[in-house]
């Protein structure tokens, strides 16, 4: 999943995985959780995108836990973090707050 041009390799976002600590079991299938995680980002990314958002500003990033389950978590920027928050309100507030 990339932005417009590739400069979002490179911009810090991808740090978040600095936040995982701890050793890998043998037996345990982090590949397969980080898949399942990946698919999610990766749609999350595309929503994203369709919402005017930049991926060099905010994005998903797929890893797992140490259990091997895929988590997706969301890194960007707090300015950019703001604006989403913003937008989700107001989808909140125009839906009454429920799916």
């Amino acid at each position: 999943m990339t932005g417009v041009g590739e400069s979002w390799l490179g911009d810090g976002l991808d740090g978040v995985a600095a936040v995982e600590s701890g050793l890998w079991v043998r037996g345990v299938d982090y590949v397969g959780g980080w898949r399942s995680a990946r698919e999610s980002a990766d749609r999350l990314n595309r929503a994203l995108l369709g919402a005017g958002f930049e991926l060099s500003a905010v994005r998903a990033v797929a890893s797992a836990d140490e259990s091997g389950r895929g988590v997706v978590r969301l890194a960007g920027w707090p300015e950019t973090a703001d604006r989403l928050a913003v937008l989700l309100e107001a989808l909140a507030d125009r839906d009454g707050g429920g799916w």
